[in-house]
């Protein structure tokens, strides 16, 4: 399982989605399907340390969530 940030951009918006997924392709694939009409591109550079996410416990099916700026997490 791989953890990586996508930009989701539509005519109207434009913002962050933090993705699980079994490849980058999946995850990009995900993202385009929970936001369809949008445009989806994986952000670079890729942080290693996240990268592989085996830590944390996520769907096998992969998980699409806002990516919330660690100032406003809090």
């Amino acid at each position: 399982m791989i953890k990586v940030s996508v930009e989701v951009r539509s005519e109207a918006a434009r913002f962050k989605v933090v993705v699980w997924a079994q490849s980058i392709e999946r995850a990009v694939s995900l993202v385009s399907t929970r936001y369809p009409g949008c445009q989806a591109r994986v952000l670079f550079p890729i942080e290693p340390e996240a990268f592989f996410a085996n830590k944390d416990p996520v769907p096998a099916s992969g998980m699409v969530l806002p990516e919330v700026p660690e100032k406003a997490a809090g």
